[in-house]
């Protein structure tokens, strides 16, 4: 037997009839392999030695003191050796006496009902311990749950903001007082209404979507600038936000709406916007205005979508300023703007002052010629009669230029410039009248204009850059090749076609200079693309003017600016016209084949608007035929102008295929037309269905997006 502890031996030493009980090595060894693991080794030194003095004590007293023994079972309690488990065992140790001797059984008896006591207390100490700490908890969340309501309350009623609390189905269980004085209303006309009911006529339908998913839990929250009708039928705006509330579950159960007034806001952007957008003299749209409704026009047409421009100056103005003065001839344009709202405007047209004396009539939507003739017709009736002011009768008249095209023929600023020369023809040929568009007379105007202003120095300036257009494969729709188109960015013109300034270059000869500066930004950009995207990259189309194809040097520069680019000669394709040459002598015949015999390919541009020559065909080193894109443009209306269209296309590409050459769609806009192409056996396509001419970057962008693909 191991030898016991120091304090264990003293209780071995003390005087005792008969057998100690317990032995204190056993009851020591009882509590260590007890709760007493647990224990610091001093503090389970300290029990064991009290407990069992405690219990030889009580064993001593000529009567059994069963208090002491009570209180031995009650600090084992204290100490947390409450395992039924090890009071068994230890009734065992106290047990262990002499059997004849009763004292045993009642040390036992006693140290177990002072055990079960003490452990009968400490329950109820901690179920009372419990209680009190679940009712103070009931107090503190109901006093918590009473504050929050009062806060909410207090917030919910004197919020500035009016909030609004409805359930999942639209209807509105409850409304703050600002909720009711924006809408003007008491509560019991706000209370179990719909929210449904609230729809203004200026809704976006994006409000309504996002209330929907609100309401079904796909959507947490949404803000919206919203217009509401008040009790008295007045409008007041808003800025809503509406939030869900969901329960434990996560399932939506109420929305909150929160509504802050902000009509004295929305009617003071609404005053600065007009101020932006309005002629503050006569009220009518101004020129920004009007030019973001023209631009608005360009922005997503439909196919074949037209619209029309009326350029009005008035008559006369000039005399009436000078001699009656400026307060006069303000009054007189106002009288004009009134006449010609009230005439224009119910027939749907804008009308705009654009400065001075020049108003504009902007139709969207044109229905052809007629229309916008009609509108010109509706101004000049406008103000046929004159116009009384301060005891005098003002005569005014107008001068008009009628403009009516398809969208997508031409630009905003293009068609405005296209309308103002067309107004100053009116003017030329004796004012007082309406003139139409004439694309051939504008084209000139503009191009005498451009080239003998600038012209002979944009070059130098820099003012020239050149888009590509693509032209696409019709069997599958891949780029195969651009063509590239110059562009003159004029600082007073802005940017110009070239149908703008192309013809009056070659009168003058300029041609020379820019078809050489062309060649080479597209030979050299072709280059790049070529060593950037390998055999993906697209083939460059150039066009050459009559004067480059007649041109003695032609050869020699073509060669010179491939080599100098590093272009292989068999990515390029030159198109000329039919009239670039004029029979099987000439001396330009000779230069095309010598750029055939270079690798250089050929085409015919416009094949069918020219003299059509088709003997020429077998003469000319050709390897491909653009079909002019008015055979195609034009077949857009049914009858039997529409089959014989058709029928000139096919026998076209049938010639072609004929003579072994490739065929080139020009002007296709629709996929209709594309199909019926592709049908055909037509190769190529080029128009805006495919894309209209860009920049460089955006043709990188196609390459790279169909190399994903």
């Amino acid at each position: 037997m191991s030898t016991p502890p120091a304090g264990d031996r003293a209780l071995t030493r003390a005087p005792a009839p008969g057998r100690d009980t317990p032995d204190p090595e056993d009851w020591a060894r009882l509590l260590r392999t007890g709760q007493g693991g647990a224990m610091h080794p001093g503090a389970l030194h300290r029990l064991v030695t009290r407990t069992t003095a405690l219990l030889h004590g009580a064993q001593r007293q000529e009567r059994l003191d069963s208090g002491s023994a009570a209180e031995a079972g009650a600090l084992l309690v204290e100490a947390h050796f409450t395992d039924p488990d090890l009071l068994a065992r230890a009734i065992g140790l106290l047990h262990a006496g002499e059997p004849q001797d009763p004292r045993g059984a009642e040390l036992a008896g006693a140290f177990a009902a002072g055990w079960a006591a003490a452990l009968r207390e400490r329950t109820l100490q901690e179920q009372e311990a419990i209680r009190l700490a679940a009712d103070t908890a009931r107090r503190e969340a109901e006093r918590a749950l009473r504050e929050s309501e009062a806060r909410f309350r207090a917030l919910f009623e004197s919020a500035a903001i009016g909030i609004g609390i409805g359930d999942v189905h639209g209807t509105i269980l409850a409304a703050n007082k600002a909720l009711q004085d924006i809408f003007g209303a008491r509560p019991e006309d706000m209370q179990g209404r719909r929210v449904n009911d609230l729809v203004h006529p200026e809704d976006t339908p994006g409000v309504w979507e996002a209330y929907e998913e609100l309401v079904s839990g796909k959507r947490e929250h949404f803000s919206f600038d919203k217009p509401y009708y008040r009790q008295d039928g007045e409008v007041v705006w808003t800025h809503l936000t509406v939030s869900l509330i969901r329960d434990d579950e996560g399932v939506p159960v109420y929305q909150v709406a929160m509504l802050e007034d902000i009509t004295d806001r929305y009617r003071l952007q609404e005053r600065l916007r007009h101020q932006a957008t309005h002629d503050p003299l006569t009220g009518l749209p101004n020129r920004s205005a009007f030019f973001e409704r023209l631009e608005a026009v360009f922005e997503s047409p439909e196919p074949g979508a037209r619209f029309g421009l009326c350029y009005v100056d008035l008559d006369g103005f000039k005399v009436v300023n000078d001699s009656l003065g400026h307060e006069m001839g303000d009054q007189l344009l106002a009288a004009v703007a009134l006449r010609l709202e009230a005439a224009l405007r119910p027939l749907g047209h804008l009308v705009a002052r654009l400065g001075g004396d020049e108003f504009v009539v902007l139709l969207e939507d044109c229905r052809g010629e007629q229309e916008a003739v009609a509108a010109a017709k509706t101004v000049l009736a406008a103000l046929a009669k004159p116009v009384p002011i301060d005891g005098h009768r003002l005569a005014i008249g107008a001068s008009v230029g009628v403009l009516e095209r398809p969208v997508a023929a031409t630009t905003p600023m293009a068609a405005v410039r296209a309308a103002d020369l067309t107004l100053y023809r009116a003017k030329e040929e004796g004012r007082g009248r309406w003139t139409l568009f004439d694309p051939q007379r504008n084209a000139r105007a503009v191009s005498r204009y451009a080239v003998s202003v600038r012209m002979p120095v944009a070059l130098d300036r820099g003012e020239f850059f050149i888009d590509y257009q693509p032209l696409c494969d019709l069997a599958d729709g891949s780029l195969s090749a651009v063509e590239a188109l110059v562009r003159w960015r004029h600082p007073q013109l802005g940017v110009l076609g070239l149908d703008e300034f192309i013809g009056t270059a070659e009168e003058t000869g300029l041609i020379m200079p820019l078809g050489r500066w062309v060649l080479e930004q597209a030979c050299g950009q072709a280059a790049d693309w070529h060593r950037r995207f390998g055999d993906r990259a697209p083939q460059i189309n150039v066009n050459l003017a009559v004067r480059q194809v007649r041109n003695a040097g032609l050869v020699a520069d073509i060669d010179r600016i491939l080599r100098s680019s590093g272009l292989d000669p068999k990515r390029l394709q030159l198109e000329i016209t039919e009239s670039a040459v004029v029979g099987p002598e000439d001396e330009s015949l000779r230069a095309l084949h010598s750029l055939v015999d270079m690798g250089v390919s050929l085409a015919i541009d416009d094949f069918g608007t020219g003299w059509s020559n088709l003997a020429y065909l077998r003469d000319l080193p050709v390897s491909n035929l653009k079909i002019a894109g008015s055979f195609v443009s034009d077949l857009k209306d049914s009858g039997r102008e529409h089959v014989l269209g058709w029928r000139i296309v096919g026998g076209l590409v049938s010639l072609a295929h004929t003579l072994g050459l490739t065929v080139t769609a020009e002007g296709v806009e629709n996929a209709d037309h594309a199909e019926r192409l592709r049908s055909m056996g037509c190769d190529r396509a080029q128009g805006w269905h495919f894309g209209r001419p860009a920049r460089p970057e955006e043709i990188v962008r196609r390459i790279i997006e169909s190399d994903r693909t």
